[in-house]
């Protein structure tokens, strides 16, 4: 299982791009405002169906994602290289991005708002680069642990366990107890409260464990790909004809789990494979989740004053924050080798 996983780069490249979209389509919401976003002053809230489906699951992705990450940084690591890899991979992009590129954001929106500008340094959208390298620190005794005690007793049990439906039950029962425990108020408030911290340290877990169990689960979350996205989208379903959308916090835990089970499981059937896009965007990913929220922010301010339809609108803001990103990446932190550690990037160039 070291060899490298195609389908995981690309499940972490669709998460956030899925986030990209997710923060696009705030601006078109009328609490968007609320929560610090640039707003159109037409929005379509029609628009939250579909993000309505995402929230619950689009946050807790990535975590499991950076779990499984974890597993293979340590491959041929010791715990001292662990955490100096992650530090300078996780830590250096936080305090930088909260110190640079968070109020920068900060004060587009105070401009277009006109309200009193500042220098406000806060970790914003990178809250969740603090909490991973607080569940490395907090995790890697257990990682090291297991990875010491490959054919240990607790290795093969969990193996066991994984590699049938069982071990996705627990996963399930274990996000169920921390809904009941933390009783999230919504379920989607991820950045920066108790719930966030606790479901990622959950999915970060939960994430080593899927890779440690070796090729057994993946067979096993294949074969049930189907019936995994059906119960997911039958759960969500349910969930839509509710009023407001409410049901327990509980419910969204099981929604979500499965979801991300079916994310998991059809890339892992039809992802598993090298590629040239796959290759530059699995780079590109972690930079562009930095910088997105100016780029989303000067967008905002150039697009949402044009007299066009606000489907038109979405599709301008669309392309201006993806395009935008990928353009600062590729012509500025790719190609400058000194900044590259500010976006998680190493110093050394990227060459063909």
């Amino acid at each position: 299982m070291s060899n490298r996983r195609y389908d995981i780069d690309w499940v972490r490249v669709i998460a956030i791009g899925l986030l990209l979209i997710y923060h696009i389509a705030v601006g078109f919401q009328p609490w968007g405002m609320m929560i610090g976003f640039i707003t159109n002053s037409q929005p379509w809230e029609s628009l939250w169906i579909p993000m309505a489906m995402l929230n619950v699951w689009r946050i807790p992705l990535l975590f499991f994602v950076s779990g499984i990450g974890v597993y293979f940084a340590l491959q041929n690591r010791n715990w001292k290289e662990l955490i100096k890899e992650r530090a300078s991979r996780l830590l250096i992009p936080f305090v930088f991005g909260m110190l640079c590129i968070v109020p920068l954001h900060m004060y587009l929106m105070q401009l277009h708002y006109g309200w009193p500008t500042s220098y406000s340094p806060n970790p914003g959208h990178l809250w969740f680069l603090g909490n991973l390298f607080s569940y490395v620190l907090v995790l890697s005794p257990v990682f090291f642990y297991l990875k010491k005690n490959q054919e240990g007793k607790l290795v093969l049990i969990i193996r066991g366990l994984f590699s049938t439906p069982l071990g996705l039950l627990l996963v399930i029962f274990a996000f169920v107890i921390e809904a009941l425990l933390v009783n999230p108020t919504p379920y989607e408030l991820y950045a920066m409260t108790r719930h966030g911290f606790f479901l990622g340290l959950l999915a970060f877990f939960f994430g080593f464990c899927f890779v440690l169990s070796g090729t057994s689960f993946w067979s096993m979350l294949a074969k049930w790909r189907w019936l995994l996205f059906l119960v997911a989208a039958a759960l969500f379903t349910y969930r839509l004809a509710q009023f407001q959308m409410r049901v327990p916090s509980y419910q969204i835990a099981i929604e979500s789990n499965f979801w991300i089970f079916s994310v998991f499981a059809f890339a892992h059937r039809y992802l598993n494979r090298p590629s040239k896009i796959l290759n530059y965007l699995s780079e590109a990913a972690y930079p562009v989740y930095i910088i997105h929220m100016v780029v989303l922010y000067i967008g905002s301010l150039l697009i949402f004053s044009l007299d066009i339809t606000v489907s038109l609108k979405l599709f301008l803001a669309v392309t201006f924050t993806t395009l935008g990103c990928l353009l600062f990446y590729e012509l500025i932190i790719r190609r400058i080798a000194m900044i590259r550690p500010l976006f998680g990037l190493k110093c050394k160039l990227y060459k063909k």
